[in-house]
């Protein structure tokens, strides 16, 4: 049975466990959230419901929420699943509320929870304390034998909605089946990667994390370079996130990472490594002067009338950002692949030994991947842990024994010692002659305690494309994607970029994925793995084929977007679409033309072409019309016009779902479309979705007339938006946009309730995508966001 959290009690409703009470009403849990009183969780939630990015994916789930006092705590957790402790990060208010909870549900005989999908072999609930490095078994020392199997850590990353990394740290007397029933929740219902950690200062991701972090600042000290000239080596350049370090830090908050610091340093006598977890000065001060980082509004950065200013190490004042003037490393950037970039810089190095920048980059990721090794046999059982935790907590592209790999462990053993550096023995017995030779291997992962490759478990319900792909090889890709034999009847269609912006060669291999399907499959799914969906059609060779007048050409690539979606929709089997992460533009159309969508919960779905000066003319313009219109059944004499105005609103305003579950309430998904939490299960469900449809004898849509508000839906839009320019809300341009949008989703110069065919309003679309097109004014936005990525409002 698949594990599910029913009913949940969060204890503390501060920063963090108000935060996690909404990914667990998120997830379709009632939770009772405990503070000092009732009032002060309330305004705890009040306080997350506030926050921005949101820590709700839809404002109606904070009705699951019910805000209390610790008086009430007997009483709120009788029948919870899950009690789940937050308070503050000091072990004596945490074990105080553990004595209570053992001896109100522990101490007596407990029937067990009422959900059913709840380890029904189990007495009274779960209970785990969310710290982000104190000792676990300490936590649980002087309770109950029942009590502790009950108990383990569960760290998750803040933000909980957003950050992946949920780490479990189970004590000896954690009940296995414990930890793998809130492994199951973990990643099914919480859609959280879960990695199973050991009960040691900081955990996985924190102690490598802070660690690395340290590292660069101590090394920017030391080689004289500013935050700003560190932040621009160490983001996307060598697969971290754009946050970089500095930034990272001012995220994180600059006093959480002190405070993890001393905890190590403090708790760490034996670790070689242990001074490096000394706070500097730097940090001490900005500490003193409130200057926490983003939540304070200043910390390593600074924005002051709209610039974002760097701090000076030495002077601690802000000055403008530079950045460092490096031949080796401009050489590194011109390498696409993040592998080979990694793998060249050793070598970077020796050609320029006086390059700073160079040096840099190589003493921090020398220090980085030789601390994973010497201290992972103690923070986690396995390489393939301790690399999900760094990418899934940090944002890291590759993992440090993965780059271990990457580079060549016994390469990277030889240099180590050139930085000062010892080798850890980890390293060296895997490099040994008769060692492994490598930290992972074909789906297998070095297992620390008996240094022999052991095959990564697959979970039940993941899909793994790779594998697919080849034992069913040979089926047509091109520079977009790829298509692969999904199993069980299914096809899919893998699309491989990091944004997968739509092109030809997108539509094409779409083609060839319907063609295939009809003659030899029963249904399609459309997806990738990247983080985003699609970032929406190439509309840098739009703009340059508007400026050189190719507008035969340019009606020819709308007419084929156009016939694709078509086809998408109309094909006698089932299409599927995946979306997720950013899903915008032509990404939402595919959307809207599919059957079913089976999104990711975090999807960013938005029609966004008005932005630009333009309009959705992949046909979405056309099936948000229909959309509008299907709220009303067939045969039945009621107004639209409510409909179409939220449609119209939707697109014009460019709005951006900021979760899958507000896409159905803005109509970019449908309410029969399936949302699914966890990302490395999407492509198994969108498959079980096809397989669904075609088992109960899918039938495709009707092509049929649709109901428009013509004239009046027009006469509707010429009035807002002439008081929204007289009150400067739109510029003229702008209501230019609003109003051809208008006309198409109206019909055009028809009566209220005309039925038009679809045809109709695609040909209206079109036209209306090209007119604009050639709007000076259009071209100008385009040319703005392409170079800016903002928006222009001329």
């Amino acid at each position: 049975m698949i594990p599910r959290v029913g009913s949940a009690v969060v204890l503390g409703a501060g920063t963090m466990g108000a935060q996690l009470a909404c990914v667990l009403a998120d997830a379709g849990a009632m939770v009772a959230l405990l503070d000092l009183d009732e009032s002060t969780a309330a305004k705890g939630l009040e306080r997350a419901t506030k926050m921005r990015p949101a820590a709700l994916r839809a404002t109606a789930n904070a009705r699951r929420i019910a805000p209390g006092g610790f008086d009430n705590l007997e009483t709120a957790i009788g029948g919870a699943d899950w009690i789940l402790e937050a308070v503050v990060e000091q072990l004596e208010p945490k074990r105080a509320l553990f004595a209570r909870i053992d001896d109100a549900v522990f101490g007596r005989d407990v029937a067990g929870s009422a959900n059913p999908a709840f380890a029904p072999s189990r007495r009274g609930p779960l209970v785990s304390s969310n710290t982000s490095g104190l000792p676990i078994a300490t936590l649980a020392v002087g309770r109950s034998a029942e009590f502790r199997r009950a108990f383990l850590g569960s760290h998750f990353f803040n933000p909980p909605r957003y950050s992946r990394l949920l780490e479990l740290i189970p004590t000896p007397d954690t009940d296995p089946a414990w930890l793998d029933w809130i492994e199951g929740v973990g990643t099914r219902q919480l859609g959280k990667g879960t990695v199973r950690a050991k009960d040691r200062p900081a955990f996985i991701g924190n102690r490598l994390g802070v660690y690395g972090l340290l590292v660069a600042l101590e090394l920017a000290r030391e080689l004289g370079l500013g935050v700003d000239e560190v932040d621009d080596l160490t983001g996307t350049l060598i697969g971290r996130p754009k946050s970089a370090t500095f930034r990272t830090l001012d995220l994180v908050g600059i006093d959480v990472a002190v405070a993890v610091a001393d905890h190590c340093h403090a708790d760490l006598p034996d670790d070689p490594e242990r001074e490096r977890f000394a706070v500097p000065e730097v940090l001490r001060r900005l500490l003193a002067d409130g200057r926490l980082g983003e939540k304070s509004g200043a910390g390593f950065f600074r924005k002051v009338d709209g610039e974002i200013l760097a701090l000076d190490l030495d002077t601690l004042d802000y000055r403008p950002r530079r950045r460092l003037a490096s031949p080796a490393v401009d050489l590194l950037r011109s390498e696409s692949d993040l592998g080979r970039r990694l793998a060249a810089l050793p070598d970077a190095v020796e050609r320029s030994p006086d390059d700073r920048a160079a040096a840099f980059l190589w003493r921090l990721l020398a220090a980085t991947t030789a601390y994973a090794a010497a201290v992972a046999p103690e923070i986690a059982d396995d390489a393939e842990s301790v690399d999900r935790a760094m990418r899934w907590g940090f944002g890291w592209g590759i993992g440090p024994f993965e780059t271990w790999d990457t580079i060549g462990v016994d390469r990277l053993a030889d240099r180590l010692p050139g930085v000062g550096l010892a080798v850890p023995s980890l390293a060296a017995r895997v490099g040994d002659p008769g060692g492994p030779g490598r930290f992972h291997d074909d789906g297998r992962t070095l297992d620390f305690a008996s240094l022999e490759l052991r095959q990564v478990p697959v979970r039940s319900g993941d899909l793994d494309l790779d594998a697919r792909r080849r034992a069913v090889p040979g089926l047509a890709s091109n520079s977009a994607g790829s298509l692969t034999d999904l199993g069980d009847g299914v096809l899919g269609l893998e699309l491989h970029g990091k944004l997968n912006v739509i092109g030809l060669d997108t539509l094409s291999l779409i083609g060839r994925g319907l063609d295939l399907a009809a003659a030899a499959y029963d249904g399609l799914v459309i997806g990738t793995r990247a983080a985003d969906f699609s970032a929406g059609a190439n509309i840098a060779l739009l703009l340059m084929q508007a400026e050189e007048g190719e507008w035969d050409e340019l009606n020819r690539v709308v007419r084929l977007f156009q016939g694709i979606a078509g086809r998408m929709r109309y094909a006698p089997f089932p299409v599927v679409v995946a979306p997720r992460g950013r899903t915008l533009g032509g990404g939402a159309e595919f959307c809207l033309a599919a059957d079913r969508s089976q999104a990711l919960a975090e999807t960013y779905i938005g029609l966004v072409e008005t932005g630009i000066g333009l309009l959705p003319a992949g046909g979405g313009t056309t099936a948000m019309a229909r959309r509008a219109a299907e709220h009303v059944p067939a045969g039945v004499h009621a107004d639209t016009f409510a409909f179409f105005q939220a449609a119209l609103e939707t697109m014009a305003m460019a709005r951006v779902a900021t979760s899958a579950e507000e896409a159905i309430a803005l109509g970019l998904l449908m309410p029969g479309d399936a949302i699914t939490a966890d990302p490395d299960r999407q492509w198994a469900d969108a498959a079980a979705t096809v397989r669904l449809l075609a088992e109960q004898g899918y039938r495709p849509p009707v092509n049929a007339p649709i109901r428009v508000v013509g004239r009046r839906g027009i006469a509707a839009a010429e009035a807002l938006t002439y008081n929204q320019v007289l009150a400067r809300a739109m510029s003229e341009h702008d209501r230019t946009v609003v109003l051809t949008l208008a006309r198409v989703m109206a019909g055009g110069e028809v009566a209220e309730g005309t039925e038009v065919a679809a045809s109709h309003l695609l040909d209206l679309e079109r036209e209306a995508f090209l007119r604009l097109l050639g709007e000076r004014l259009t071209r100008d936005r385009i040319r703005h966001t392409l170079k800016t990525g903002k928006p222009l409002r001329n």
